[in-house]
């Protein structure tokens, strides 16, 4: 998702709690990869991979001068002849200790020898953050959690996916103000949909 369809979307859900909380997630994020230098460690279910953010993190880690965000994707199952950035199985987590960070994406409860893994990943003493459907023993062992139940009516957690990386890559997070009429964000998103899209190098 592009940096105008982001902007489309952050505008879609203005007066929602959703950009706030999306961006309060990516700076704790951000706080804890970028002083320890990256480490960061992205997994999912068995049944949900999150390779969609990864490659979204790593465009983000290039875009913004941050290599610390790029993260390596632990996969549940490691085929032979997978590319070696798709090659890092679940051992991986046993090296996670102070320095780590481990965002766990998880649709639904995660199994239990991932809950495990989690587990002792935080025991030695590496940073949990959660981006999940609500389970709540994942939640007790993440140090931030950001949930999206089933039901909810305006996204799902693809989509705040999206939200995260982008806040994530951001160089500034903006200037909080007070409400705002629509006609003021319709002038604020036609303003950056007019703007020059930004240096990449």
């Amino acid at each position: 998702m592009d940096a105008v369809r982001v902007a489309l979307l952050r505008e879609v859900l203005a007066g929602t709690e959703w950009p706030g909380a999306a961006r309060r997630f990516a700076g704790t994020l951000r706080r804890s990869v970028v002083p320890a230098g990256g480490n960061l460690l992205l997994v999912g279910t068995e049944a949900y991979e999150p390779w969609h953010l990864a490659a979204h993190l790593v465009d983000e880690a290039a875009w913004s001068g941050l290599p610390e965000l790029a993260p390596t994707l632990v996969r549940h199952r490691v085929l032979p002849g997978d590319a070696p950035h798709l090659s890092v199985g679940l051992s991986r987590l046993e090296a996670a200790r102070r320095g780590h960070t481990l965002l766990v994406v998880a649709p639904e409860r995660p199994g239990d020898g991932l809950l495990e893994r989690v587990h002792d990943a935080r025991r030695a003493g590496a940073t949990v953050l959660s981006m999940d459907g609500g389970d709540a023993d994942l939640g007790t062992l993440a140090h931030e959690v950001l949930s999206v139940p089933d039901g909810v009516a305006e996204l799902d957690l693809d989509t705040v996916q999206h939200l995260v990386s982008a806040a994530a890559g951001e160089n500034s997070l903006p200037v909080q103000r007070g409400p705002r009429r629509f006609r003021d964000r319709l002038a604020r998103l036609a303003d950056q949909l007019a703007a020059p899209p930004p240096s990449r190098w």
